[in-house]
């Protein structure tokens, strides 16, 4: 045990605030087996281990760089049972940088379309400097349906997709 942990037992609301996410939260994350499930006081009031600010901590920060919870349930369990899930962390973590950089690529081309998109959009605006008749901008999002912006949507859609159904796995 650190320094940094309280030295007795702690209260939903106590941890909550140590760690700084709701008691809601806490909860859920419970129920989803991230953290342990706390011993109860006799008036059946949670009571969660001083180490479990670090596990909290450590829960928050694997979702901050991709993590799922259902992925880290599955490893921390997998932990829990002695098992060593490091090349399961590996993969998924490499996985995840893969995904990472293919959705980097598509919002600099993305970037790149609606740079070209806005110089179009204020040349049109400057030749209808009266602005009394309509510039019709986004109009011109239909007319040009095989453009950069239309098909780096579509990739973008498609990356959710693959995105979404990997989670679910």
């Amino acid at each position: 045990m650190t320094d940094s942990f309280p030295k007795k037992r702690l209260l939903i609301g106590e941890l909550a605030k140590i760690v700084g996410v709701s008691a809601d939260t806490l909860r859920y994350y419970e129920r989803k087996g991230v953290i342990a499930s706390p011993v109860r006081s006799a008036k059946g009031y949670r009571l969660y281990s001083p180490e479990t600010v670090e596990r909290v901590r450590l829960v928050r920060r694997a979702l901050t760089i991709g993590f799922t919870l259902n992925e880290l349930a599955a490893i921390l369990a997998e932990r829990e049972k002695g098992g060593t899930p490091c090349r399961q962390v590996f993969s998924l973590a490499a996985a995840k940088l893969k995904d990472l950089e293919e959705r980097i690529i598509e919002m600099q081309n993305l970037r790149d379309a609606m740079q070209t998109l806005v110089l179009e959009w204020d040349e049109r605006l400057g030749k209808n400097e009266s602005g009394k008749k309509p510039a019709f901008l986004l109009e011109t999002l239909i007319v040009a349906k095989d453009s950069q912006i239309t098909t780096n949507s579509n990739s973008a859609r498609s990356s959710n997709l693959r995105r979404k159904s990997a989670k679910k796995k």
